[in-house]
């Protein structure tokens, strides 16, 4: 999917140099297991470890040859990381649920049921919004699942704070109607 390709600075659009990227990684361990602990703490449901998550994330981020132009950049592309990974495992749960594969569980209640399915339609709309307008996913992404503030969103994007607060507004009236929309 093209919503899923890092954004690749002038000077690295050529290389490969993906040892920076483990470097950067190994320097923004912490910052990046919070970003575990509060996307799995926004996903009920998802019984994965924070640990488990941003290794998983690691090793989805490191056959990528990019080159990051900062660390807010390399955040927000593994913060949309660890999201896939946290639907593909709520998904993963719920067809095992319906017999895909025969394990002993704890059924969840109707409540972890509902924001497993409700994580689900958002992922589902934030993809398509990604596709219409990948700006107004990206500041979704850093806003909500990153939990950057609108300042620090627009000084990483060199824009107005006005500008930002508008993008953010109109993001969360598009994905407001299509969670709204009826299936």
């Amino acid at each position: 999917m093209e919503s899923e390709e890092p954004v690749l600075s002038e000077a690295g659009a050529g290389s490969t140099d993906t040892s920076a990227n483990a470097r950067l990684f190994a320097s923004l361990y912490q910052e990046l297991r919070q970003l575990a602990e509060r996307q799995l703490r926004r996903s009920a449901g998802a019984s994965i470890s924070p640990t488990t998550l941003l290794h998983e994330a690691y090793l989805g981020m490191s056959g990528r040859d990019a080159v990051f132009p900062d660390s807010e950049r390399f955040l927000g592309y593994a913060a949309r990381v660890m999201r896939g990974l946290i639907i593909d495992f709520v998904r993963e749960g719920r067809a095992l649920k319906r017999g895909s594969a025969f394990h002993i569980t704890q059924l969840p209640s109707d409540i972890a049921e509902a924001d497993q399915g409700e994580l689900t339609r958002l992922s589902d709309a934030l993809d398509e919004l990604s596709r219409h307008d990948a700006r107004l996913a990206e500041v979704v992404d850093l806003r909500y699942f990153c939990g950057f503030t609108l300042e620090e969103i627009a000084a990483q994007r060199s824009t107005s704070m006005k500008t930002v607060q508008r993008d953010w507004e109109k993001a969360r009236a598009i994905l407001f109607q299509k969670l709204n929309e009826p299936a």
